[in-house]
């Protein structure tokens, strides 16, 4: 996307009331829906839910100053999960790397999952062979 359009759209749509960007959004979506050159970027499944959500909302009627109360928590919330599953992450790459690391040091095979999730890069979908 040009910047210089993106910069200028946007200081347009600083001087609207959520109202007004709800309609622009509708806008959009239906320019996208017709004339649309590449498909939208992928969001992930917390920012679809909240998509619908928010969706939902604006179809049942509700104040647009409602809806965007009920999205900020919706992305707070996401926030939050996206750091839960990051912090999970974290830890299970560092139970298997701790596990592999003992295993070396007594000299023992390590187990079957734990060596393939730490050559699959922690992915707890590895099967034994």
């Amino acid at each position: 996307m040009n910047p210089y359009v993106r910069d200028r759209i946007n200081r347009k749509l600083d001087t609207l009331n959520d109202e007004r960007l709800y309609q622009v959004l509708d806008y959009v979506e239906f320019l996208e829906s017709k004339y649309a050159e590449k498909p939208a970027s992928v969001t992930n499944v917390f920012q679809q839910f909240t998509d619908g959500v928010e969706d939902t909302l604006r179809a049942g009627g509700l104040a647009a100053g409602t809806v965007v109360e009920a999205v900020g928590f919706l992305n707070k919330a996401m926030g939050v999960l996206t750091n839960v599953a990051q912090t999970t992450k974290t830890v299970a790459t560092d139970v298997v790397s701790t596990a592999k690391t003992v295993a070396d040091q007594i000299g023992a095979p390590p187990p079957p999952v734990a060596a393939a999730a730490v050559e699959d890069g922690g992915g707890l979908g590895a099967t034994e062979t």
